[in-house]
């Protein structure tokens, strides 16, 4: 019995180190692709800033339509304009972030369905790390810069009560909730190794819970706000940590320091995904083609 313990312990460090190296080598690899596809974009940059721009509009729509809200009422759902703004502005930045990076996840269902993932299995690279890195869009940051003008409209608007715990709240709230969309991402992916065709499955819990955060939990039925706090945490992205700035009141009479869990929640569900992952690569049986 003795034994075997001492063979455990003597094997964990070797674990560990080959975890850490495992993350190390799909860091670097990602780096390297997305190097590849800047390249790419880079040569040809009157394409690039057009279709920057492009992305920069299209989601400005989305403000637009809340400034055309508020030209007809003061307040919605008990939220003012700027309030909301900085609602929009954090979701909308934190989003494109993760839009960034792991956007490209949701083309995993198509590699399945052709049978191009088999060249991405055979190789000496992580998976995950190759599926993200797939066709690295530079053009995602005109979303970010426009959720990030919003955000800095609003935070220059509102007579907020600054102080260290909500200065510091706001580039935790933006890289948590970032973290988290980027879990979405990666369980998104893993359910399609199943559901080869369900990336709309997966964008609506995406780009549709990004439409939904940036309007107050107020506007919606207390069973949806349970939903986006309990079962898929979204409102850990912007609303609880938003709130916690703005000095408002929590939805479901929630305690003042789950405002600061965003972090706790962001590795949790990093951690579902991470399994969520594994047992769909472990599902996936080749076409054959």
């Amino acid at each position: 019995m003795a034994e075997a313990l001492e063979a455990v312990v003597a094997e964990a460090p070797a674990a560990v180190f080959e975890s850490r190296s495992r993350v190390v080598e799909g860091v670097r690899a990602y780096g390297l692709i997305a190097a590849m596809w800047l390249r790419s974009t880079m040569a040809y940059r009157a394409s690039f800033v057009m279709t920057a721009f492009g992305n920069f509009a299209a989601t400005a729509f989305d403000f637009v339509a809340i400034m055309l809200m508020f030209s007809h009422v003061d307040v919605l759902g008990g939220y003012t304009l700027p309030e909301i703004a900085l609602l929009y502005g954090a979701a909308g930045t934190a989003f494109g972030l993760a839009d960034l990076v792991m956007g490209s996840m949701d083309r995993l269902g198509r590699r399945v369905r052709d049978g191009t993932l088999d060249t991405l299995l055979v190789r000496p690279v992580p998976v995950i790390a190759q599926v993200a890195a797939d066709r690295f869009a530079l053009r995602r940051l005109g979303r970010i810069t426009q959720g990030a003008l919003v955000l800095g409209y609003a935070l220059v608007t509102l007579d907020i009560d600054w102080t260290v715990a909500r200065v510091l709240m706001v580039p935790l709230m933006l890289l948590s909730g970032a973290a988290i969309f980027g879990a979405v991402f990666v369980a998104g992916a893993a359910f399609q190794f199943f559901a080869q065709d369900a990336s709309e499955v997966q964008n609506s819990f995406t780009y549709g819970g990004n439409t939904l955060l940036q309007y107050p939990p107020t506007v919606f039925a207390q069973d949806l706000v349970r939903g986006v706090t309990f079962v898929v945490p979204l409102a850990f992205v912007n609303w609880l940590p938003a709130l916690y700035v703005l000095g408002r009141d929590y939805p479901l009479d929630l305690p003042d320091w789950v405002a600061f869990l965003p972090p706790v929640v962001a590795a949790l569900c990093w951690a579902v995904a991470g399994l969520a992952w594994r047992a769909g690569l472990r599902a996936y049986r080749s076409t054959g083609s």
